[in-house]
């Protein structure tokens, strides 16, 4: 079953239980996917659903770290509720072996040997980890690679 088919039936059953904190944030999120659907004029993919999602925890990490520094904990906890039912939707985070192994395979698969070959490193780890690694931490790790 494809990630919006399942928000959409845990939509209806959050309906049924009454639970209108998960049912806000499924609405939140099913809003995420169908808007950029219109604005792209296509239908979303599996990978492009998670992106979707992937921004949203983004965003809700940033807030969280706003909210943090101006001393609204109440907002932060908020934001972290909301981050707990996203991450639900995520497929299970790559450790760092598993990471490591991916940057390797996408390193002799580009075959990149300088910094100058980032982009290609970067582009083919992102789609071969598609929603299960912070690209963030695996751009880092993939330029101390290339650079060292």
């Amino acid at each position: 079953m494809s990630t919006k088919q399942q928000l959409t039936d845990d939509m209806k059953a959050a309906m049924r239980a009454g639970d209108k904190h998960r049912l806000g944030v499924i609405r939140l999120m099913l809003a995420a996917v169908k808007q950029r659907e219109v604005d792209e004029r296509i239908e979303l993919d599996e990978a492009q659903v998670l992106t979707a999602l992937e921004k949203m925890l983004k965003q809700r990490k940033d807030s969280i770290s706003q909210y943090v520094a101006a001393g609204r904990e109440d907002l932060a906890d908020v934001e972290r509720a909301e981050m707990v039912v996203i991450e639900a939707y995520l497929p299970a985070k790559l450790d760092e072996a598993e990471l490591d192994a991916l940057i390797d395979a996408a390193i002799a698969e580009t075959g990149a040997s300088s910094a100058r070959d980032m982009g290609k490193v970067v582009a083919a780890v992102k789609a071969a980890a598609a929603g299960r690694a912070d690209m963030g931490v695996a751009s880092a790790r993939i330029k101390s690679r290339l650079n060292g």
